[in-house]
């Protein structure tokens, strides 16, 4: 019988449409799902349906998730990709933005975790998997909000981790550098700093950082998910992985010293002294 998964957030030009391409391609049987359905109509493979799924909404969760098991009878691997982009200095922050980022990357993580667990734990089998961020290892300028929300899913993580041992279902937290999205694309075209804003003199940088993802280093997206599937389908998934544009630097990175670090994140993405001390 085929492995039943369930990818977040699986619009056309994402990490999360092409891992539903992948889960397909090696005979699962995918539910790829998305507020706007028809950001997935052109995945064709047989082997995937289409569903609306708002990870923001408790009830649609809880519909979506009941929807599957009725029809499979189970879910064995959830992949908990849904997530916004969040630019911007931290201290001037709209809090509607930063409310509207935490239950889009985090809140959202833990409704589907709430709403799938009991089938899996009733089984004593499955799979989730959270997407974090290198960005939630280590800080960056300009990315305070989504960095953090991508912490807090590490730790969500790690928590999970621990505590769905009893019930034999596996927990990989993958922590993706540089990969070919469209995540930043609608946030850039609407980004602007307010007229007021004590940060105008940094603009620029701030817009490096928006289109950091654009970059021709990123890796191709169908690698990443070739990868990431074949990590996850194995005998024992990893309970921790990275990879992309920047993830052996920022893993290295965090050996040396904080401070060091965030100076030389600062210098890198600003170009200008730091004058407080380290």
């Amino acid at each position: 019988m085929s492995l039943v998964v369930i990818v977040t957030g699986s619009s056309k030009g994402g990490i999360g449409y092409a891992l539903c391409e992948e889960f397909a391609l090696r005979g699962c049987k995918v539910y790829a799902t998305a507020r706007r359905l028809e950001s997935i109509d052109s995945l064709v493979n047989t082997n995937i349906e289409h569903l609306r799924l708002d990870v923001t909404d408790d009830e649609n969760v809880a519909e979506v998730v009941k929807t599957i098991v009725e029809r499979e009878g189970k879910i064995d691997i959830l992949v908990n990709n849904a997530g916004v982009a969040c630019t911007g200095p931290l201290a001037e922050m709209p809090m509607d933005r930063l409310i509207g980022t935490y239950d889009a990357n985090v809140f959202s993580v833990l409704r589907m975790v709430r709403a799938v667990f009991p089938h899996m734990a009733t089984r004593k089998k499955g799979t989730i998997v959270n997407i974090g961020s290198i960005g939630g290892e280590i800080a960056t300028p300009w990315s305070g909000v989504y960095a953090s929300t991508k912490a807090s899913v590490k730790s969500i993580s790690e928590t999970l981790w621990m505590e769905c041992v009893p019930f034999n279902i596996s927990v990989v937290h993958l922590a993706p550098g540089g990969v070919k999205s469209n995540i930043a694309a609608n946030f850039i075209d609407k980004f602007s700093l307010p007229p007021d804003s004590f940060y105008l003199d940094y603009i620029d940088s701030i817009m490096r950082r928006l289109n950091l993802s654009r970059s021709p280093k990123v890796m191709p997206t169908e690698e990443f998910a070739r990868k990431t599937v074949a990590a996850v389908l194995s005998r024992n998934p990893p309970r921790y992985m990275t990879l992309g544009m920047a993830s052996g630097l920022f893993k290295f990175l965090q050996w040396l010293p904080r401070g060091f670090v965030l100076w030389m994140m600062w210098r890198s993405f600003v170009g200008k002294p730091m004058l407080k001390p380290m």
